[in-house]
């Protein structure tokens, strides 16, 4: 007899709502869900916003690792690419040279980094993980600067090791990298994302 048409069999015999919830969207959907009930409240107060609209969000989070040694030693950018897999649990893209510069054996196109851009979920759970157990791994830790913000209320934040990340394993790194972390929001001002940041819970120096 032949098969009836339609749609195809479970042979496995999931139904549709047995979904694997990844790590990233359980963390994720909690800090979002922290956002939207404490952050803003917080941040309307503090403003005195009279839209919800007004109030800034994260729009993005954006890592990045230059290596500047790939010149002379391109294994490093593999070494970079599985270090920040590692860290964000999404594949980075190689960062390549714009244009030669002959003081420093640079020629353009040649790999002097990686990066990645984080956004929803795997955002917010990074955010999570970085101010709840990496930066606090620093040495001597007294908070995040203040002040490294563009006038346009995003911040970059410079660390100068990657093995603060506890996904690091310290026995396998080859050199000790240094990265940029920048937050992409939507305030209009400096204060705005300042204040967006804190109450997410990045740490910032009291001064």
């Amino acid at each position: 007899m032949a098969a009836k048409k339609g749609k195809p069999e479970n042979k496995g015999g999931e139904s549709k709502q047995d979904k694997v919830v990844t790590t990233e969207q359980v963390v994720g959907a909690r800090f979002a869900a922290k956002y939207k009930d404490e952050v803003v409240p917080a941040l309307i107060k503090q403003f005195d916003y009279t839209n919800p609209m007004q109030v800034p969000r994260l729009r993005k989070i954006v890592v990045n690792m230059g290596l500047g040694a790939a010149v002379t030693n391109p294994k490093i950018i593999d070494a970079a690419v599985e270090e920040i897999r590692a860290i964000t649990g999404q594949k980075p893209v190689v960062t390549r040279a714009k244009k030669a510069i002959a003081s420093f054996k640079l020629r353009a196109g040649i790999p002097i980094g990686a990066m990645v851009t984080l956004r929803k979920a795997r955002m917010w759970e990074f955010l999570d993980r970085l101010v709840s157990l990496a930066l606090p791994r620093t040495r001597d830790f007294r908070g995040v600067s203040r002040k490294a913000f563009d006038g346009k209320g995003n911040y970059t934040l410079g660390l100068k090791e990657q093995i603060i990340f506890p996904e690091i394993n310290y026995d396998r790194i080859d050199v000790i990298k240094g990265l940029n972390i920048s937050f992409v929001t939507t305030a209009r001002t400096d204060d705005e994302g300042r204040a967006l940041l804190q109450h997410l819970g990045m740490p910032f120096r009291a001064a």
